[in-house]
């Protein structure tokens, strides 16, 4: 049986609970700021890649419709995009530096599962010069950052186009 609801049919929108940008603008410039200077350096492809995982593991419906739309615009394949919910799974559509990159994603953005594990980190360094790594760990960061603010405040996704906040 085929359906031809569209998503506001289902469900009225939400609303944000605070436009917390407008509210703290000095703060959201800071990490305009903030994430411009952490992504120096970092393959675009591969910092999408990471976006979107950090996003799945915190529950950032915006920051997945961004990163989703802002990698597939880059080229990136619907495939590999759907594919990175099970990583672990479907390792044969990444590279292994995407996928140093990707497990060291979920070490720093699921800190209640313990440090990031040696283990982790050294693989992602045989993947990465310390500059390339310092860059990815600060790129991780501030995804975990943004997705933080999405999820506080409830921003409502499927309203961004891609590049729509391109520095």
């Amino acid at each position: 049986m085929t359906t031809n609801h569209t998503h506001h049919e289902l469900n009225p929108e939400p609303a944000p609970r605070v436009e917390w940008a407008k509210h703290a603008p000095e703060v959201y410039k800071a990490m305009v700021r903030l994430d411009a200077a952490a992504r120096k350096g970092v393959d675009p492809v591969l910092l999408e890649l990471v976006k979107i995982r950090a996003s799945q593991l915190n529950h950032c419906a915006f920051c997945l419709d961004m990163h989703s739309k802002d990698a597939l615009a880059a080229g990136e394949s619907l495939e590999r995009i759907i594919q990175l919910s099970a990583w672990e799974e479907s390792q044969h559509f990444y590279s292994p530096k995407e996928i140093a990159a990707i497990e060291l994603t979920e070490a720093i953005t699921v800190l209640t599962d313990g440090f990031v594990p040696d283990e982790v980190y050294e693989k992602a360094a045989k993947h990465f010069d310390e500059a390339e790594l310092a860059q990815l760990i600060a790129a991780i960061t501030v995804i975990n950052a943004w997705n933080r603010f999405g999820v506080t405040t409830r921003a409502v996704p499927g309203h961004y186009t891609p590049g729509q906040f391109a520095h």
